[in-house]
């Protein structure tokens, strides 16, 4: 509540309503001379604690579906805020709240989609209350009532092999080839039955297991009519970051729009076709994000296969339940089996196939542990030592040397 002091001693005396001091804070923020020291000003007058100052200035989750419900009508919330009772700010001021948030990028869901959420929700209950059937999660009822309208047909990945192979944005050493790993074949199988579906999967894995490769090999040759996006995530990505950078990734003519109304549409207009849309990356994506890709997702008139990848996305996706409870597969990617190393490491470069197996196994207890991108890193400075290196030779001696340059000393 109150503080001693010069706080007390200045607010002695003064005690203002809600709506008021609401409305003032919001004509400050609007004005953009909102400081932290209006709020506790705020906190003193109103005979409350900061905390709650900052949570007056903000919208509910329930009051967002009303205003979506009521196609952005910021009146049908006021009204429906009135009638449940309380103090409630004035038109103006709640009208600058949605305006501000809207403009930090917030995004008003669709409203016919709001509208056959809530339909489907009573549905269920309504089926719970007659015992026909139990209660689903939130999303996983309208995953399958929007996205699997007509009968779907698996989509098998074609993984290329060999060196005329090449993935777009798979860098290799000289003469080394894809491998077919079996980490490869289930996210193969998961992007797949996802796009079948139009629906959404979460790659995640530790660092250097070949996440994003594996991601690049199973969209290598899609089905005809389908189109591939990959998603660059920005430094300390915002929604408004996020929003160009998947208008950029469209490749969409024009300046990006930024009115983020205008940008939404283009963008949505782009997805209206059979679409993969790859965010690698995606743990370093904060709710808002997450709830913006989730708005294109859920959009009416999108045909989205979401691909959601990176060491860590799985817990990113945690902090948003909407968003997880939509994810069709969870596919992690883990490290080479001991069984399989061999076979791996000797199809993907011809230097380890003059490397005795027991040799290959040493290696990846010593130093490789079953991370592929350690054994692409091992390959090139094996290249380089052997180019350099008069009479070298590939032995357990040279091999040693070279783990210092692929792991950092303990």
């Amino acid at each position: 509540m109150g503080e001693p002091g010069a706080w007390g001693e200045v607010t002695a005396g003064l005690m203002v309503s809600r709506p008021v001091l609401v409305g003032r804070l919001l004509e400050l923020e609007a004005a953009g001379a909102l400081t932290t020291a209006h709020v506790r000003a705020g906190a003193q007058v109103g005979g409350v604690n900061v905390r709650t100052v900052w949570r007056w200035l903000e919208l509910s989750e329930q009051a967002w579906e009303v205003l979506a419900q009521a196609g952005g009508n910021v009146s049908v919330l006021h009204r429906h805020l009135k009638d449940a009772g309380g103090e409630v700010p004035s038109l103006a001021s709640l009208y600058r709240v949605v305006r501000r948030d809207l403009e930090a990028g917030r995004v008003l869901p669709d409203r016919a989609v709001v509208r056959r959420e809530r339909e489907e929700q009573r549905t269920r209950q309504a089926l719970a209350d007659l015992a026909l059937a139990g209660p689903r999660e939130g999303g996983a009822a309208k995953t399958v009532a929007r996205r699997l309208p007509r009968p779907v047909r698996a989509v098998s990945a074609v993984l290329p092999s060999g060196e005329g192979g090449a993935v777009a944005g798979v860098v290799l050493p000289a003469g080394a080839q894809l491998v077919g790993t079996s980490s490869v074949r289930v996210v193969a199988e998961a992007v797949g039955q996802a796009m079948a579906a139009e629906g959404a999967v979460c790659v995640f894995g530790d660092p250097g297991r070949g996440k994003t490769v594996a991601v690049r090999m199973a969209l290598h040759e899609v089905p005809p009519g389908w189109k591939v996006t990959w998603v660059p995530v920005p430094v300390r990505p915002s929604v408004a970051g996020m929003r160009r950078a998947v208008f950029d990734a469209l490749g969409l003519p024009g300046r990006f729009p930024h009115p983020p109304a205008l940008a939404d549409a283009a963008v949505a207009g782009a997805l209206g076709e059979a679409r993969v849309l790859v965010v690698d990356e995606a743990q370093r994506l904060p709710v808002p994000c997450l709830e913006y890709l989730q708005s294109l997702w859920d959009h009416s008139g999108t045909r989205i296969t979401l691909v959601l990848c990176g060491s860590g996305s799985e817990r990113a996706l945690a902090r948003l339940p909407q968003l997880a409870s939509r994810v069709g597969a969870w596919q992690e990617v883990r490290r080479l089996a001991a069984a399989e190393v061999a076979a791996v490491v000797t199809g993907f470069h011809p230097l380890w196939r003059t490397v005795p197996a027991s040799d290959l196994a040493w290696i990846d207890r010593s130093c490789a542990h079953g991370v592929f991108r350690v054994w692409a890193a091992l390959t090139a400075h094996l290249q380089n030592a052997l180019l350099t290196t008069a009479d070298a030779s590939v032995d357990r001696a040279l091999v040693r040397r070279l783990f210092q340059r692929v792991a950092p000393p303990l």
